[in-house]
């Protein structure tokens, strides 16, 4: 039992720093010198990465963040083909998946290497979706694009897709640990985006394309 605690650890804690590596940070000091959290909403993801960088600066950013989510879940089911399944039981596997997930999606919004600070999570979210369950993944990202292309407000979008996963995952008969992955990490980016939703209802929330005119964070 030792030793499948041990594999099971070493999988996740990969996971979670396949999630921190701060992408959006490292945009910034790459191309400008600046420290990102400095600037516009203060987050680490491919929105503010747009409002301060640039469109192709977060572009780039946004697809290695959905690489990363992907490369959490490739690390599981990685081990499973390559190691004997009588190390970690298969019967680990769809928890072992869902665990790596949520820990890659922690460490994208608390970087070990930016004292526990970073973005929203839903480009790293989406990639780990990609790679449990593409069918979710695009329905969720089919709802993120259709409510940004009504409201041209990124976080109403966010928002949306995050609450749809759960549903998502239930209609296309997911399995239980897939699931609760779900319904968590749907409510940790909900949590995420609380600064968001206080303007959604006040009717501040900045459109896509327009410069950020409070202090609370946006994604």
């Amino acid at each position: 039992m030792l030793l499948e605690f041990t594999f099971s650890g070493l999988l996740l804690s990969a996971a979670y720093l396949l999630g921190s590596l701060p992408t959006g940070y490292l945009a910034g000091r790459w191309l400008q010198g600046i420290d990102i959290r400095e600037h516009g909403s203060g987050s680490t993801g491919a929105t503010n990465v747009l409002r301060t960088l640039g469109k192709v600066p977060a572009l780039l950013v946004f697809l290695i963040d959905v690489a990363k989510g992907c490369a959490a879940i490739a690390l599981v089911y990685g081990f499973y083909a390559l190691i004997e399944t009588s190390v970690v039981p298969l019967t680990w596997k769809p928890w072992l998946v869902a665990l790596a997930a949520f820990t890659a999606v922690l460490g994208h919004s608390k970087s070990i290497w930016l004292n526990f600070t970073g973005g929203k999570s839903v480009a790293t979210s989406l990639g780990v979706l990609l790679a449990m369950s593409w069918q979710v993944a695009l329905g969720t990202f089919g709802v993120f694009a259709l409510l940004l292309a009504i409201s041209r407000t990124v976080s109403l979008g966010s928002l949306c897709g995050a609450i749809a996963v759960s549903v998502l995952m239930i209609l296309f008969g997911q399995p239980l640990p897939y699931q609760i992955f779900g319904v968590v990490a749907g409510l940790y980016v909900v949590l995420r985006h609380t600064g968001n939703i206080k303007r959604i209802l006040a009717g501040t929330e900045p459109k896509i394309g327009q410069p950020l005119q409070s202090e609370a964070q946006s994604n």
